[in-house]
């Protein structure tokens, strides 16, 4: 018997998503049925697999800025009255994305069919995030599509704009790393076996160190397969674990406890989070609602679970500020402070968003600090490492060359 995943619609307007085993898709709707749900979409669980590894990383995808802009120019065209329809075939032709194309065309000829813009975005979750569906719904609801595009828009691109600073901030200590693994390479494999074969021609004593750091040199150069199956074996073990729950418990365990990066996983996935609350409460999305859909939106699970346990405390009559204080020391300080006055003050939609752009600033210039420091401590292990291999090449030089003049 089959398993299908299913994308179904409860007759109170719910969209969800699941398995079930079942014989055919006659069964698995009738079976729904039951359960006072409507199947719109079901594809068998073997076709839903992809292979463990994709080389193929982005041809497929569509990239942030892609998503960006095709928000921007939704939110233009349709603040000027154009039908939805032909809003995305104007999308659809514009796109130079031929997956997005695709997907922009379907999405036309579902609503032309006369299903909801929510839930046709809704078919393609890995393009149309929960949080951008659900915002598009309640726009759909109340009748203001037109400020929640805008929202949208905004949000996107505040994301896209932090990834983005935080990757730009990380490019030079990276190319310091690739440049030090590089000479350390031409070092180990070329320099090293030829000295091997200078002193060995002068049959002179060795010291321990200058024998070990050859003997690795010798190793890596005739059998440079064997290393290269280690990292690659070891990097891909570390990356099977990271996808396991207990490894990406350690990882978030361990980010959070490390000086300075710890910094900047607070206030990186504070500033996503508060955005993403705000953005939502501000369609009109419910705080409870708001907060199960802003959990899935950061990786961390320790601030998954704090929105999730804050959900749970707000629904038995408890406010935000409240229900975040067992979790101060996840959150930067000052956030709880400013949810209370926020609450107080009837504003918490426009206190999260300042608080946003507060923090999504304290992100980025924890990160140019991070590499302030990571500067100078790579130049002093740079030199230790130039001078470790100077020390044991010119030491049992001046030996040999001493007792040739003896």
């Amino acid at each position: 018997m089959p398993n299908y995943f299913y994308t179904a619609k409860s007759f109170d307007g719910e969209t969800k998503t699941g398995n079930e085993n079942a014989t055919d898709e006659r069964q698995l709707a009738q079976s729904l049925k039951s359960q006072n749900m409507m199947l719109i979409r079901a594809v068998p669980q073997d076709t839903e697999k992809k292979p463990w590894f994709n080389f193929n990383f982005s041809l497929g995808g569509v990239s942030a800025t892609e998503k960006i802009m095709m928000t921007r120019n939704l939110g233009v065209m349709f603040s000027t009255g154009l039908a939805l329809t032909k809003i995305f075939e104007i999308l659809s032709v514009q796109s130079r994305n031929k997956n997005l194309k695709v997907v922009l065309t379907d999405i036309k000829e579902k609503i032309n069919k006369g299903e909801n813009l929510s839930d046709a975005l809704s078919r393609y979750p890995k393009i149309f995030s929960e949080l951008f569906v659900n915002m598009i719904k309640v726009g759909e609801e109340s009748g203001t599509l037109d400020e929640v595009f805008q929202i949208l828009s905004l949000q996107l691109s505040k994301e896209h704009e932090l990834k983005s600073k935080i990757k730009n901030a990380m490019i030079y200590p990276c190319i310091i790393l690739m440049v030090m693994l590089v000479v350390g390479i031409v070092i180990v494999t070329i320099v090293l076996p030829n000295l091997n074969l200078f002193f060995t021609s002068l049959n002179v004593e060795i010291p321990f160190y200058t024998r070990m750091l050859l003997a690795g040199g010798n190793f890596m150069s005739e059998r440079w397969y064997v290393v290269l199956a280690g990292l690659l074996l070891l990097a891909g073990l570390v990356y099977l674990g990271l996808r396991t729950k207990e490894g990406k418990s350690l990882l978030d365990t361990t980010l959070l406890r490390i000086p300075f990066i710890s910094g900047i996983v607070k206030s990186s996935n504070s500033a996503g989070l508060v955005r993403s609350v705000s953005s939502l409460i501000g369609a009109g999305v419910s705080l409870i609602r708001a907060l199960e859909i802003s959990a899935k939106t950061v990786g961390n699970h320790y601030f998954q679970d704090a929105l999730l346990d804050a959900g749970k405390q707000i629904k038995k009559g408890e406010k935000l500020s409240s229900a975040l204080k067992p979790y101060q020391n996840l959150f930067p300080l000052g956030v709880i402070e400013m949810v209370e006055v926020g609450e107080e003050t009837g504003k918490t939609s426009v206190i999260l968003k300042k608080l946003a752009d507060f923090y999504e600033q304290e992100a980025v210039n924890a990160i140019e600090k991070l590499t302030i420091i990571i500067e100078p401590v790579m130049i002093i292990v740079l030199g230790i490492s130039v001078g470790f291999f100077a020390f044991s090449i010119i030491q049992p030089m001046y030996s040999s060359l001493k007792s040739i003049g003896a």
